[in-house]
C-alpha cells in the first residue's frame, strides 16, 4: 500500500527563495509535486486535517531566527513556531515523521526543552561535518559517508542535543549538526537539500542580512560552486524512502 505524500513546510517570507527551496527538497529526494506538497506557513497556519494527509514533513530554513527576543517577534513568527512545535511533538509521539532544517533546529531544541544561544554560528558556505557513533545505526544517516561537506549560514545554535535527542552528526563550529529523538523525529543545522549553485542564488536573496558581508559574495559564492555536497542530498533521499511515497520518481 503506498504512503501518503510529504509535505514542505515553507517558514521564508521571501516567495522566490522559497518555491526555490521546494524545488531543491522535490529534486533531493527524487519526488514528484504529487509525492511532496508544500505549505507556506508564513501566510497560512497548518490545516486541521495535515496530519491525515500526509505521511511526514520537511520543514525548510528562514532568516527568524528561535533565539530572537519574544519582544521582536513578530505575530506570524510566533504563530509558526507554535505550529513547528505541534509537528515535533507528533513527530516524538511517532504519529508523523519529521525533518526540520536550519531554523526549524532551533524551534525543536527549545521546544523540546534544549539551549539554542548565539554561541555556534558558522560562516556561509560549505563546513565539514562528522557523524557520530550513534549515526552508525541510525536508518537514515546510517549510509552516509561518517565525513562530508555540507551547506551552512546560521546565526545560532546548540552545544548538546535536547533531553532524549541523540546526536548524529557533529563539528568543532557548531557541536550539534544533526539529532534524532524517538524514531522519526529527525533535525540538522546544516542544509541537506540545495545544490551548491541553488545556494548561491539563495544567498543573493539574503545578501544583506548579515549572514556575510555583501561585498564578500562572489567570492563566498566560488567557494560553494567549488563544494561537493553528494552526502546531505543522499540524507534527504533516505527519509523520502523511509517515510515517504513508495518507489520515488526520479524527475529532471
Amino acid at each position: 500500500m503506498t504512503r501518503a505524500p510529504l509535505l514542505y513546510v515553507c517558514v521564508r517570507p521571501q516567495k522566490g527563495a522559497a518555491a526555490a527551496e521546494y524545488e531543491s527538497f522535490r529534486r533531493a529526494t527524487r519526488l514528484d509535486e504529487a509525492q511532496l506538497g508544500q505549505h507556506d506557513l508564513v501566510r497560512e497556519a497548518l490545516p486541521a486535517d495535515v496530519f491525515d494527509r500526509y505521511s511526514g514533513f520537511l520543514v525548510g530554513g528562514s532568516p527568524f531566527n528561535a533565539t530572537d527576543p519574544e519582544s521582536t517577534k513578530t505575530d506570524v513568527q510566533r504563530r509558526l513556531e507554535r505550529d513547528l512545535a505541534t509537528v515535533a511533538e507528533r513527530a516524538v509521539d511517532a504519529t508523523t515523521a519529521a525533518l526540520f532544517t536550519c531554523y526549524g533546529i532551533g524551534v525543536v531544541t527549545r521546544h523540546l526543552g534544549g539551549e539554542v544561544s548565539r554561541a555556534f554560528p558558522e560562516d556561509t558556505g560549505p563546513t565539514v561535518v562528522e557523524l557520530t557513533g550513534d549515526a552508525a545505526s541510525d536508518p537514515v544517516f546510517g549510509e552516509l559517508a561518517t565525513r562530508f561537506s555540507a551547506l551552512t549560514a546560521h546565526k545560532e545554535g546548540s552545544a548538546v542535543p535536547p533531553p532524549g535527542g541523540v546526536l548524529l552528526a557533529t563539528n568543532d563550529g557548531c557541536p550539534v549538526q544533526a539529532y534524532r529523538v524517538g524514531d522519526t523525529l529527525y533535525a540538522t543545522q546544516f542544509h541537506p537539500e540545495p545544490t551548491p549553485k541553488a545556494f548561491t542564488e539563495r544567498m543573493a536573496v539574503y545578501r544583506d542580512d548579515g549572514y556575510f558581508a555583501a561585498p564578500d559574495y562572489e567570492r563566498i559564492a566560488a567557494r560553494v560552486l567549488a563544494a561537493s555536497v553528494t552526502e546531505p542530498v543522499r540524507l534527504l533521499r533516505g527519509f523520502a524512502r523511509l517515510f515517504g511515497p513508495e518507489a520515488p520518481t526520479v524527475t529532471a
